[in-house]
């Protein structure tokens, strides 16, 4: 997409608030457009370059808007954990690590084939840096490990719930779920496949065949619908990812100050020189899990081995939403 100046002069003269409303309801507008296997590869890549244009706006002139955005979007786990608590006569939760935006149209799709009630579209905001560990605090769990075999069954803010956190294939999941009414069920994929594909050669394309055979397969969606029976049923994830392989190379003293504070990764605990750069190339910013400095918009630097070609942790649109979808069979 192009910005166009309307929804330019909205983003430079609205709220923190409504200027955070208006760029998330840009990017699921982008996003979760309907898709076919055959023209998935290239038309998700001209939609995350078209997702880069509100990344440029607020790299640039809007990024000031970033020191807001813990305050004035409002949390996955915000609302997992106020949704858990509405008066459903069983629910359950699907986590699925890493799964950002550009999944939309599958679960969308796959949905209203089989069958089921969309009750809820939106995208929240997943904790600052965008990494596992800090979504699995931020529910009260010490680690996305204690979910493992019941182990977080004592969770206070999600009571009730059985759990589960695996890496297996979708038919085995299914094999797991009883007639137990309330799951939390935390699956590792796509971020496990994100991280195997992350490497020169690879990236975005080869992630989204992937993504495009999990999302459409039997297999999966009647895992779907054995944790939907009778439940009402929240697909979302921890947080997205970034297409990196697509991203500009940062140059001169940039380029030094991002490899010396990030190294391969997008983001650093503490507060880490940002340099004098205008607009910045980096952000510390201080929310709930302290102070954290991370990488801003869509830029890449040198790194041993090569920097990867998909990562998350860092401060762009794709990185820091994560899709929320509620469902009933």
């Amino acid at each position: 997409m192009t910005l166009t100046i309307p929804l330019l002069q909205t983003l430079a003269t609205s709220t923190p608030a409504a200027a955070w409303r208006t760029l998330i309801e840009q990017t699921v507008a982008i996003t979760a457009a309907p898709l076919t296997a055959a023209d998935a590869p290239r038309e998700i890549t001209k939609r995350d370059r078209a997702v880069g244009e509100l990344d440029l706006f607020l790299a640039s002139g809007g990024w000031d808007l970033w020191s807001a955005f813990d305050a004035e979007v409002e949390r996955t786990a915000e609302q997992l954990i106020r949704w858990w608590a509405e008066p459903f006569s069983a629910k359950a939760v699907l986590i699925l690590d890493g799964l950002s935006l550009r999944e939309l149209p599958w679960l969308i799709q796959g949905a209203q084939q089989r069958g089921f009630t969309l009750h809820k579209l939106a995208a929240y905001a997943a904790e600052l840096p965008g990494e596992t560990d800090e979504f699995a605090r931020a529910l009260d769990y010490t680690a996305r490990s204690q979910l493992q075999n019941n182990g977080g069954r004592r969770n206070e803010r999600l009571p009730g719930a059985r759990t589960e956190s695996i890496d297996l294939p979708w038919h085995d999941c299914t094999n797991l779920i009883d007639a137990t009414p309330n799951w939390m069920f935390w699956h590792h994929w796509p971020d496990v496949q994100l991280h195997r594909l992350a490497g020169a050669g690879q990236g975005l394309e080869t992630l989204t065949r992937d993504v495009s055979a999990q999302l459409t397969s039997d297999d999966f969606w009647g895992f779907v619908t054995k944790l939907a029976m009778g439940r009402r049923l929240v697909i979302t994830s921890d947080h997205g990812y970034a297409a990196t392989g697509l991203f500009s190379d940062a140059a001169g003293e940039s380029a030094a100050l991002l490899k010396r504070t990030f190294r391969s990764g997008r983001s650093a605990a503490g507060v880490q020189d940002t340099g004098p750069f205008a607009p910045p190339v980096a952000l510390a910013l201080t929310g709930r899990h302290g102070p954290q400095t991370l990488a801003l918009g869509r830029w890449k630097w040198p790194s041993p081995g090569g920097y990867p070609t998909l990562a998350h942790g860092g401060l762009s649109l794709l990185e820091v939403l994560s899709p929320f979808i509620e469902l009933t069979t």
